[in-house]
């Protein structure tokens, strides 16, 4: 597995390299749009991705050797799944009050309240005690939730309330930082395996490396964000709503008010409208299946000595690819649609799992397919992330895309909790010995719910048939349908 490694990942980025250049030969020449000559925009992206591309390192600086530090301080696969459901847990418990810290709290303060929690976070992995990791793991559960929404929060506030620059331009920066994402991910996995076993310092050592990179980040927010402050203080950064009223009046809705009214909206919209239903049962699905893949890639490739940050950066590096190979397929040479692309991740996913039935049997592993399965599961994440992003932007309203999502994001995590609980009950049930059974009925599980993620798109673009909204802009004249 050493070599392979090593192998694949020479292979992957070489791969990525060149479907890099194709995409470029094949786009068109264009005239630099506006927004990347503005010198006050550029200011202002530069001020916004230097903190929150800081944010993103320390985030993926923990993802190698998470499970095996925990198997490092000798708990048992049972206690390490349980570890991973806190987090979830957290992460269904504070996913509401994230969107509404930004508001009550002020958007800057959010932001160096994530740092000062996900630092926290890291510092408790110092610790072998099992309830101090369970308080680790509510503190990444809330940190997460926060990366998610703030620094996003701040910036569309500025971009469009502070700068008053054209809503078309916000695109343009998270098209940037998604790019950067990618290459962050692929060497945060070579940092990590650097650390930890090429100077030997353990699986410790990733996570102490991010609180630099978090401190780093709050020190980015408090000076340079500070000087972007809407005038009148701190508390400009807090928003309330004025309503119109019947009798000609004005109601001031509060940010509890706001979080509540957005989330009614949001369930409304999911109940009234079956397209939205299918595309979040198809989120939920998948993207659980995916929390549940992150607990298990590791226990089932670790006994068989492959350096796990450089298996971290192969994945990454396959994602990369499939983001890659999505922006050649929906060009206008290929003119693929995102709802073909939808469907063939969830096939590839559906089959990855279905290998992995296989690979991982009880006295029989196969590493290298098993290896080669999650390289294909990463490859679907590629092709998956940007087709659902355009298919949400065109099916859930804007102005309610926020409470939708909220809702979207409740079944994902108790999906993801309820199957590491239930591996959690299956290996107390063999005395907390080997899972490999456990391991396999689970993938195995996983690839039933892949399955059902495909009839699900298969059913929402059977009732969207002749929806325009459904298609790329430039091929909503063709004939053919889904």
């Amino acid at each position: 597995m050493l070599v392979t490694a090593y192998l694949a990942i020479i292979f992957l980025l070489a791969l990525c390299v060149g479907l890099e250049l194709t995409a470029r030969r094949l786009t068109p020449p264009q005239a630099a749009p506006t927004a990347v000559a503005n010198p006050a925009f550029r200011r202002f992206q530069s001020i916004f991705l230097r903190a929150y591309l800081l944010a993103l390192w320390a985030d993926w600086l923990q993802g190698p050797y998470l499970y095996k530090l925990y198997r490092h301080y000798s708990f048992l696969e049972s206690q390490i799944a349980i570890l991973y459901v806190c987090g979830l847990a957290s992460c269904v418990l504070f996913a509401p009050f994230s969107g509404w810290l930004p508001q009550a709290l002020g958007r800057r303060q959010t932001c160096l309240l994530f740092c000062l929690s996900y630092s926290a976070c890291c510092l408790t992995k110092l610790s072998r005690d099992y309830f101090v990791l369970i308080v680790g793991r509510v503190l990444g559960g809330l940190s997460t939730s926060l990366l998610a929404t703030t620094f996003e929060a701040w910036y569309v506030h500025r971009h469009l309330e502070v700068h008053d620059f054209p809503k078309e331009w916000i695109p343009a920066t998270f098209t940037k930082a998604a790019t950067w994402n990618h290459g962050l991910a692929v060497g945060a996995g070579l940092v990590a395996n650097l650390l930890a076993e090429w100077l030997h310092l353990g699986p410790v050592a990733p996570f102490l490396l991010a609180v630099p990179s978090l401190v780093c980040c709050a020190w980015v927010v408090l000076t340079n964000w500070g000087k972007e402050e809407v005038e009148g203080g701190p508390e400009g950064d807090k928003q309330t709503l004025l309503l119109g009223t019947p009798n000609g009046g004005v109601t001031r809705l509060t940010a509890k008010a706001r979080f509540s009214r957005s989330c009614h909206e949001g369930l409304r919209c999911l109940l009234s409208d079956r397209r939205v239903m299918l595309l979040g049962g198809v989120q939920a699905l998948f993207e659980s299946v995916l929390y549940i893949f992150v607990f298990l890639w590791t226990p089932v490739l670790d006994p068989h000595g492959p350096p796990l940050g450089i298996v971290f950066s192969c994945l990454m590096a396959a994602s990369m690819a499939g983001s890659l190979l999505y922006r050649l397929a929906t060009s206008t040479r290929y003119r693929l649609q995102p709802g073909h692309v939808l469907c063939l991740a969830v096939l590839m996913a559906f089959f990855s799992f279905f290998m992995l039935t296989f690979s991982t049997a009880p006295g029989q592993p196969r590493p290298h397919e098993s290896f080669l399965a999650f390289l294909l599961l990463e490859l679907a994440c590629g092709l998956y992330f940007p087709a659902v992003s355009f298919l949400q932007g065109r099916v859930v309203p804007e102005e309610k895309r926020a409470g939708v999502l909220a809702w979207f994001r409740l079944p994902l995590h108790l999906l993801a909790c309820l199957g590491l609980l239930a591996l959690h009950g299956e290996v107390s049930g063999t005395g907390g010995g080997e899972a490999g059974s456990g391991t396999r009925h689970m993938f195995g599980g996983c690839a039933v719910m892949m399955l059902a993620a495909l009839m699900a798109v298969v059913s929402l673009f059977t009732l969207g048939r002749n929806d325009t909204d459904l298609r790329l802009e430039g091929n909503r004249g063709e004939s053919d349908g889904y």
